[in-house]
């Protein structure tokens, strides 16, 4: 702990059981990119022969005829479509996000419009498109898509997402027929995606991937698809993309994480997390009014995760309010509480360092025992608690 970096700059020791969230820095960044970014950080190299590097290893690893790297996986989807709308034509480039004379619309299923921690059809829209949604938000048909799709549509995304509508969408190959077969291109966004050929092979003509969640690497976005597409995509920078660009850094971590894909221990990885899973489990079995089940990632991601109900009746605490307490104190645990109000949250072990699942175990007892103890149930309020984090947000940078 001495060492620690956050001890330097005054930051809390957080533990992160919420998973491959940005607000906590996404990931812990594997060794060959830390040692690739490290080494390229005192060289001078040109952008464009490192982007070519890049590009030759992203489409190994995806079966793409191309790639590039990029801010972010927003920053992907934005490029993506801009791509779609101005080719390689240098002045449309420049033109952007005057999108006028350009084809410029986008289509996207309403049950995909959600948030990333920003809309998704805000990404769109900073291109200078404009978002058509598909279907209602519950249902949508082939038969939607296809009357959508004018003489002005440059593009359809597809997300794919823990956060999306997981019932009554279009599957992405069908998705991907109705759109070529009225020549529209298909760009899909799988930002924390493990599978890094299935969205191509389905028929993306882009897929984005973060290079800083389950690849383990710097803050960055890939793209990878047709060699003409992603040409396009990389010369938006030398327009709107100038803004969303990434120094050599980035580029050679993204090129040291996908490496290191290749020849990661997925399987032993696995088994790291089953142990926190297992741990945690048995510590909370005999618990009163506490379910923990074993919840595979709604992806398909090899993942899963485990979820927490509490009852507060029984427990004596509410789910949310279990949450804050945990993340408060000298060991504070972040767990993934977006759906906090149906009364569970998510212990994700997929970013823990070693021994970190003890202390997770030793905290969860702790708290539980608290509340067990006191003279009242803890039961705030949830609307409440919903305002104090808006309020948290907007009182930044205090």
């Amino acid at each position: 702990m001495k060492n620690d970096i956050r001890t330097r700059l005054g930051l809390r020791h957080v533990i992160n059981v919420s998973g491959t969230m940005t607000s906590l820095g996404a990931s812990i960044v594997v060794p060959e990119a830390v040692e690739t970014m490290s080494a390229v950080l005192t060289e001078w190299t040109e952008i464009s022969d490192l982007q070519r590097t890049a590009s030759r290893t992203i489409a190994r690893l995806t079966g793409a005829e191309a790639g590039c790297v990029t801010a972010s996986c927003s920053a992907g989807i934005t490029l993506a479509v801009a791509a779609t709308m101005t080719g390689s034509d240098l002045a449309a480039i420049e033109r952007l996000p005057d999108a006028t004379g350009l084809k410029d619309e986008v289509l996207i299923q309403s049950g995909h419009m959600v948030s990333y921690g920003a809309p998704v059809e805000q990404a769109i829209r900073l291109a200078g498109a404009k978002v058509v949604p598909v279907g209602q938000a519950t249902s949508a048909h082939a038969y939607q898509l296809d009357g959508a799709i004018t003489e002005k549509t440059t593009a359809a995304v597809f997300v794919v997402s823990h956060h999306v509508v997981d019932y009554g969408q279009i599957p992405l190959r069908t998705f991907a027929e109705v759109a070529h077969a009225n020549g529209v291109p298909v760009i899909v966004d799988a930002a924390s995606e493990y599978d890094l050929r299935g969205f191509l092979e389905a028929g993306a003509d882009i897929a984005l991937y973060s290079g800083h969640k389950f690849l383990g690497g710097p803050t960055s976005g890939i793209i990878a698809g047709r060699k003409n597409l992603v040409r396009a995509c990389y010369l938006q920078n030398r327009g709107i993309g100038r803004g969303m660009k990434v120094g050599k850094e980035s580029v050679a971590g993204v090129i040291g994480a996908l490496e290191a894909w290749e020849t990661r221990d997925h399987a032993g990885v696995r088994a790291r997390e089953q142990k926190a899973l297992d741990l945690w489990g048995r510590t909370l079995a005999s618990r009163p009014g506490i379910k923990a089940v074993i919840d595979p990632d709604p992806t398909n991601n090899p993942l899963d995760r485990l979820k927490v109900f509490i009852d507060p009746a029984e427990a004596r605490i509410t789910a949310w309010d279990l949450a804050d307490r945990l993340a408060q104190g000298d060991r504070p645990i972040i767990v993934r509480d977006h759906e906090v109000e149906h009364g569970y949250f998510y212990l994700d072990p997929c970013n823990l360092h070693p021994e970190e699942e003890e202390i997770v175990a030793s905290r969860l007892v702790e708290e539980l025992e608290k509340a067990d103890s006191a003279l009242e149930p803890v039961a705030s309020s949830l609307e409440e608690r919903r305002l104090r984090q808006e309020a948290a947000v907007l009182d930044w940078p205090d």
